[in-house]
């Protein structure tokens, strides 16, 4: 009966798929205009699933579902912290942007999901597995060293393996139920120079390994970069997991790169990679891939299509961002997954239900900058343009308190209001030169204020616009556009954010009344 019906599946998705094309409704390349970085992906049935990297952020480790490689939304993460380090809890002075955890190598084996993740943070590689990726529970193992960008890999034969490193890489096996290295086991080279085939001058040796066995073969697909040149697909094949390996250069376009390969229940291939695409971050790209002699060839004529014989996407919102008006019914949970916090939240300072339908952010210290306060919340911005928009009851906060709308990044950009002095004034602080500047402020007289930011990535021009209004119809522009930037301390595209924060006195608090995210985009998404 399963089979049958896994048949009836495919031939229903190959007629949708027929019948898209022969309408001409087909998707587009990316196929996420957001960041989505280091994508893992497995098929389980007819059911996609795909693990990215958040790094600092809390909750970590974005689990996504899918029914056609498309149209992807949040179903998880696979942990609410990482760990308890100052770095992670924004504590004396330190942080950890740019780090936390790293590229995931996600799995099913008998009928149990693993997602393996490693921190520079903490030292440490981590592995979370459950039977039930969308609900949970995950167990948690970890274990020393961080093994940089590793694969996981559970071979025919039962055994357990991660393959992993930079230029040189390496295999280590694992115990059986992959919680930690096999007593004994010791790391051997499994290719001595990954980027060989990219050529001699390379910039960034071949990494981001993700292996895969397919009819009995080994394949190990890697990015490398070479300088003056762009991010590359190296893909390497052996009969054996200890090979020898013999490897290809197996595109070069567009700088689409790093991923690994997928295939759907009626026979295609396609090869999941993403692309640096400016202050947006990391995006994520299909490329069809076919087989010629035993080796993948990804793309058409070497090149990345900008359509995709797949149904075309039904936009992001609600799938990846959302707009939120705080009201939760009982037996909800208290944040969507489409939010996360800048790094670890102190849970205590923040609530859904002091105020029915706002979220209350209040304040528990004193600091100094925004890149150091608890409890900023915040979600992807997405492209090619997009609006963040919130209302603000600043009527409880204390001299010296902050509040408002930003777009997180080093360079950030915020808009809010500053009680200093007994007053309350609308300010615009600007970080584009990566210190803050505050480039324009005016009195506020009322307790509730809206904020809206506006986010230009078309064409990378990565430019965004900041406003205010006094009655939530009526919008003026403040400060002067934020030209954006992908910043490698923070590694990550730019995000919304709500923030409060105490400069003086802790105590004070923020209501939002809610947050709306729009697409702004006209025409096919």
């Amino acid at each position: 009966m399963k089979r049958y019906i896994l048949l009836v599946g495919i031939l229903l998705a190959s007629a949708v798929a027929s019948s898209l094309l022969a309408q001409g409704k087909q998707a587009q390349n990316p196929i996420i205009f957001a960041d989505v970085p280091d994508m893992s992906m497995i098929r389980v049935g007819g059911t996609y699933y795909m693990s990215s990297t958040t790094m600092h952020m809390s909750p970590g480790v974005p689990i996504m579902k899918s029914n056609d490689l498309v149209n992807w939304h949040l179903v998880n993460y696979a942990y609410d912290t990482l760990a308890s380090l100052d770095e992670l809890t924004l504590t004396n002075g330190k942080s950890t942007y740019g780090r936390g955890s790293w590229a995931s190598s996600l799995r099913f084996h008998q009928g149990t999901y693993y997602v393996t993740t490693f921190a520079q943070t903490t030292g440490k590689t981590y592995v979370y597995s459950t039977k039930n990726i969308e609900k949970g529970p995950w167990k948690v193992s970890s274990f020393k060293p961080s093994y940089h960008d590793h694969s996981l890999f559970f071979d025919d034969d039962g055994r357990v393996y991660l393959v992993y490193g930079a230029g040189k890489l390496r295999l280590i096996e694992l115990t059986a139920d992959a919680s930690g290295v096999k007593p004994g086991a010791t790391e051997q080279v499994l290719i001595e120079n990954a980027s060989a085939p990219a050529g001699p001058n390379l910039g960034l040796p071949a990494e981001g390994s993700q292996l895969f066995k397919i009819k009995g073969r080994y394949y190990l697909f890697n990015i490398t970069w070479p300088k003056g040149g762009m991010r590359t697909v190296v893909v390497h094949r052996a009969d054996k997991l200890t090979g020898p390996y013999e490897g290809r250069l197996a595109l070069q376009d567009l700088g689409v790169a790093q991923g690994g390969l997928i295939d759907t229940p009626g026979g295609q291939w396609y090869s999941y990679l993403f692309r640096d695409y400016g202050a947006v971050g990391r995006i994520p790209y299909l490329v069809p891939v076919t087989w010629a002699d035993g080796w993948p060839v990804l793309g058409a004529a070497g090149k990345v299509p900008q359509t995709l014989a797949l149904p075309p996407s039904k936009g992001l919102i609600p799938g990846l961002v959302a707009s939120d008006e705080f009201g939760r019914r009982k037996g909800e949970p208290a944040l969507t997954l489409v939010w996360q916090w800048n790094h670890n939240p102190e849970n205590a300072l923040w609530s859904l239900t002091d105020r029915p339908g706002y979220l209350r952010l209040k304040t528990g210290r004193v600091d100094t900058t925004f890149l150091l306060a608890r409890n900023t919340l915040t979600q992807r911005t997405i492209g090619p343009t997009c609006t963040g928009t919130t209302a603000l009851d600043v009527s409880h906060l204390k001299d010296g308190d902050f509040a408002g709308l930003a777009l997180l990044q080093k360079r950030y950009g915020l808009v809010g209001v500053n009680y200093r002095n007994g007053a309350k004034s609308i300010v615009m602080v600007s970080a584009e030169s990566e210190k803050p500047v505050e480039l324009q402020r005016l009195p506020l007289t009322q307790s509730t204020v809206y904020f809206k930011a506006e986010c230009d990535f078309t064409e990378r021009k990565d430019v965004a616009n900041f406003f205010y209004s006094l009655d939530g119809k009526a919008w003026k522009a403040i400060g002067a556009p934020l030209k954006m930037a992908y910043t490698l301390p923070h590694f990550m595209g730019y995000r919304f954010g709500l923030f409060a924060y105490a400069t003086k006195n802790p105590g004070g608090y923020a209501d939002f009344d809610y947050f709306r995210i729009a697409d702004t985009t006209a025409g096919p998404k």
